[in-house]
């Protein structure tokens, strides 16, 4: 049904749209995912998305503890709509349930923290399925998400400074493993499933009224069956 959902779609878009889905699409990625320990600074939420969706990065978890996650428009500039949003919100301490949900499905866990057992960004194995996490802009990731951890990356710096703004972090992070994913030989690229998958939540999120559409062609299909 989604197959023949998005072929019914992908009529009510420009040719030049569908070239564009189809061209963004072999850049998209799911072996690497981000996780956003609540993050409150709108501004910065609102840029980690952008630098996620110019980077192919599909899903990025957000974890609501005490933070309600709030992306500035003026910043995200759409973005949001193009990227698969998780949020994981409904306890008072989420970071456990979202660390636990990854692992179920393969992922390694890295918080970004300058560490003991820390490595770079150019030093990182990324060759398994990897969950970056981002903390708190004051504070950092939290003890439980540390505990938790499977390891820990940093971004080398030389100066006097001894941090970068979280929006700027995870810029620079996810630029420079995603230009190591490419260049290795790891299968890092999305299913054909999870492109349509991905295709339809586009689709919807770029053609006005789509939920009627979408209605009448399930009734439609119904009817035809």
């Amino acid at each position: 049904m989604s197959r023949e959902l998005v072929e019914y779609l992908s009529g009510f878009v420009t040719e030049n749209r569908k070239k564009r889905f189809d061209d963004v699409l072999q850049h998209r990625t799911r072996h690497l995912t981000v996780v956003l320990e609540d993050i409150y600074q709108p501004h910065n939420a609102a840029a980690v998305l952008r630098s996620c969706d110019c980077f192919g990065i599909q899903d990025v978890h957000v974890i609501e503890n005490q933070n309600k996650f709030e992306a500035n428009p003026d910043v995200e500039l759409g973005s949001a709509k193009w990227i698969t949003l998780i949020k994981h919100n409904g306890k008072e301490n989420n970071t456990v349930d979202c660390i636990a949900a990854l692992k179920k499905k393969g992922y390694k866990i890295v918080v970004t923290s300058p560490h003991k057992n820390d490595c770079t960004i150019e030093e990182l194995d990324i060759s398994n399925k990897t969950a970056l996490v981002f903390g708190t802009e004051m504070r950092g990731a939290t003890p439980v998400a540390f505990e938790q951890a499977d390891g820990f990356v940093k971004i080398p710096m030389v100066g006097f400074t001894e941090s970068l703004n979280i929006s700027v972090s995870a810029a620079v992070t996810l630029y420079t493993l995603v230009s190591r994913l490419k260049r290795s030989g790891i299968n890092w690229r999305i299913s054909s499933e999870e492109e349509q998958e991905i295709l339809l939540q586009w689709l919807r999120n770029s053609i006005p009224k789509s939920d009627l559409l979408e209605k009448d062609f399930i009734r439609n299909s119904s009817k035809a069956s």
